[in-house]
């Protein structure tokens, strides 16, 4: 995958080099919150991941999450991207962003990139995005990405209820 610019953002695939982010990331108490404990915690885990979830779904999907990261300073404030998920028919929207650059625009900003990429480089058909009552922020997004609240759904091996929003 090529990297993805924006006005003010780099969205670029995930290397090894970048585990010690991820486990800053994955450890945020908003990701904690609203994603839920993947349990990375050392840069054995934060690798193994990288290598094991999102390198591989590059390779086999031809799109993942993807690195964020502020153009001008080179600074990773979150990542963002298409995740092909069990229980869900089309690829689903995904994306974090560390506390600290939250309310910025900058998640917003790398949603319309990632929508666009969907859309006009991969010809897809639509996208999906789930999310969970409580998390009003990522409902505002999955409708401002042109998504619609289609119904409340469980997805395989988790016990939590999810909104499903929608492209189609």
């Amino acid at each position: 995958m090529k990297p993805i610019n924006t006005a003010r953002l780099t969205l670029r695939p995930f290397s090894i080099l970048d585990a010690s982010f991820l486990i800053k990331l994955m450890n945020a108490p908003n990701w904690l919150q609203y994603i839920g404990n993947r349990n990375i915690r050392s840069l054995a885990e934060a690798t193994h991941y990288i290598s094991e979830k999102l390198i591989r779904s590059y390779r086999e999907n031809r799109f993942g999450l993807l690195l964020v990261t502020i153009s001008a300073t080179n600074t990773p404030i979150g990542m963002c991207g298409l995740v092909k998920r069990e229980g869900l028919y089309y690829p689903d929207l995904g994306f974090a962003i560390l506390p600290e650059f939250e309310n910025k625009g900058f998640t917003s900003e790398a949603v319309e990139a990632v929508m666009k990429f969907a859309f006009q480089d991969l010809q897809l058909e639509a996208v999906q995005g789930i999310t969970t009552p409580d998390n009003l922020a990522s409902i505002r997004l999955l409708e401002k990405a042109g998504m619609t609240y289609k119904i409340n759904t469980k997805l395989p091996d988790s016990e939590k209820e999810f909104m499903l929003f929608s492209t189609k």
